[in-house]
């Protein structure tokens, strides 16, 4: 007698209303960037015009892969993906250490999933954290388990050169691509195709991107960055490829 999983009816239901792209990650993804109402915004707000798929921009600025784990921003969206929906994951900006006191972003040095440390709050108090790519992993491996599909997204660049080339990417830019290797995820090296577009347009058009920090771009430089990620989406293999409508398929390769 025929039967269904769970997972194959929302599949099968995924793909005759049409799966949703989420969007988890920092202020140079979220609406409004910084937040602080300077007139940056994220990229994310413009991956939606070259996409065939509804987007949810769940990011938020001033987040890392573990305060987005703690406030229960990765649960959120985990509890309300179904099968078949997109979760474009991208942290890095703000997972650095914080020095004494933790900012409550911070995450344990280096990249296994085993390594901890403990850290001091503001109050005097202790807490013991995770790396990165724990956290990554770990929600990762929930979403894949709701039937969702992850693309590891590495961070953006900020706009600081190295003579007429983008300087090197952090540590998170590599630990980004171990976690998707890991987990077996789709991975797109946003801060290399970034990096790309950036040094074919130029510095000093480059600058005007970013009026008041080397983070946080304008909206003309937010669409840039969002052309950059669909280019490397179109290099992937990823099979959210095949809703990159004909504006995504024309977007610059280099």
């Amino acid at each position: 007698m025929f039967s269904l999983t769970v997972v194959s009816v929302l599949s099968l239901l995924s793909s005759v209303v049409g799966s949703t792209v989420y969007l988890a990650g920092d202020s140079t993804m979220a609406p409004n960037g910084d937040g602080a109402g300077t007139g940056t915004d994220g990229w994310g707000q413009y991956i939606g015009q070259y996409l065939t798929l509804s987007v949810s921009n769940q990011a938020i600025a001033g987040r890392s892969a573990r305060s987005y784990t703690d406030e229960g921003r990765f649960t959120n969206i985990i509890d309300e993906v179904v099968a078949g929906d997109f979760v474009i994951i991208e942290f890095g900006h703000n997972d650095g250490l914080s020095g004494d006191v933790d900012n409550g972003r911070e995450d344990a040095f280096g990249d296994s999933l085993t390594t901890t440390a403990t850290v001091t709050e503001t109050d005097g108090s202790t807490e013991v954290i995770h790396t990165f790519n724990y956290y990554m992993t770990n929600a990762v491996n929930s979403l894949k388990a709701k039937g969702a599909i992850p693309i590891i997204s590495s961070q953006t660049p900020d706009n600081i050169w190295d003579g007429d080339v983008i300087a090197a990417p952090p540590r998170f830019v590599p630990y980004a691509q171990e976690v998707a290797g890991n987990t077996s995820v789709t991975y797109i090296d946003h801060y290399d195709y970034v990096a790309q577009a950036y040094e074919a347009i130029g510095e000093t058009t480059v600058n005007t991107y970013y009026p008041i920090d080397h983070t946080h771009t304008t909206v003309t430089g937010a669409n840039v960055v969002a052309e950059a990620f669909v280019r490397g989406l179109l290099c992937s293999s990823s099979t959210l490829k095949n809703f990159v409508n004909s504006a995504g398929q024309a977007a610059p390769s280099e």
